[in-house]
C-alpha cells in the first residue's frame, strides 16, 4: 500500500453499529447509488422532506426499481444488491461508471464469536475472497485498503489490482488511461479518508505510476 501524506491511515471507528449522525443512519444500508446522492442533495438543501418516503427505504419493490430503471439505466446501480444478514452493515462501496452503475458492497456483521465478519457482494451473486474475514475490533484504515487492495472475485483469472483497480485495469487494453480515470470510484460512511486515499491512487493510475 502506498500511503499519502495527511491521511491517517491507523484511523479506526469504534463501532460499526452505532451512528450519531441522522443522516448517516438514514443512509446507512440504502442500497442504490443515485438514491444515496438524491438523498444526500435533498437534506443538504433543506429539503428532505419533499422526498417520497419509497425512495428513503433501504430497499426498494420490484416496481418503484423498474420505474427508475425506466428514467436511465444507472438509476438501478446498486438497487439489485443482496439484502443485509441481521446486524450486518455496509463499511465501504465501489462504485463502477458502467451503462447500469454497477455497485460492490464490503459489509461487516457481528458474528456467534462475538468477532466481526466481512464480506463483500455485488449484484451478480459472485463470490468473493478478502484477505481479512474476521477482526475483533473493526478495521484500521489500512487494514480495510488491505481488504480491497488484496480481495478479488473468488476463481477470477484476472483480478490485477484487486477489488479497487480491477474493473480499471480490465478495461483499459492499450487505451488512454485518462479516459477511465474516474470509472471507479471508493468511499466509506465510517471512514472519512477512504476516498481521499483512493482518489489519490486513481490518479497515479491514470498516470501510469
Amino acid at each position: 500500500m502506498k500511503a499519502y501524506p495527511g491521511i491517517n491511515y491507523e484511523f479506526r471507528p469504534t463501532l460499526y453499529w452505532a451512528a450519531d449522525d441522522p443522516l448517516q443512519l438514514m443512509l446507512r444500508n440504502v442500497k442504490g447509488e443515485c438514491r444515496r446522492q438524491m438523498i444526500l442533495d435533498y437534506s443538504r438543501q433543506g429539503r428532505l422532506d419533499e422526498l417520497d418516503g419509497e425512495l428513503l427505504k433501504d430497499e426498494l419493490d420490484e416496481e418503484v426499481r423498474t420505474r427508475l430503471g425506466q428514467i436511465h439505466p444507472s438509476f438501478m446501480g446498486g438497487e439489485y444488491l443482496p439484502g443485509y444478514f441481521p446486524g450486518e452493515v455496509e463499511v465501504a462501496r465501489i462504485c463502477l461508471q458502467s451503462t447500469t452503475g454497477d455497485v460492490i458492497s464490503l459489509r461487516a456483521r457481528p458474528t456467534a464469536r462475538g468477532t466481526i465478519g466481512y464480506r463483500v457482494v455485488d449484484e451478480y451473486d459472485n463470490s468473493f475472497v478478502l484477505p481479512i474475514p474476521e477482526s475483533e475490533p473493526p478495521l484500521t484504515l489500512a487494514e480495510l485498503i488491505l481488504q480491497l487492495d488484496e480481495g478479488a472475485m473468488e476463481n477470477e483469472v484476472s483480478s490485477e489490482g484487486g477489488l479497487s483497480l480491477c474493473w480499471n485495469n480490465g478495461n483499459a487494453g492499450d487505451s488512454d488511461r485518462d479516459r477511465l480515470r474516474h470509472f471507479t470510484s471508493i468511499s466509506s460512511d465510517f471512514y472519512p479518508q477512504l476516498e481521499e486515499h483512493y482518489e489519490r491512487v486513481f490518479d497515479d493510475w491514470a498516470a501510469g505510476s
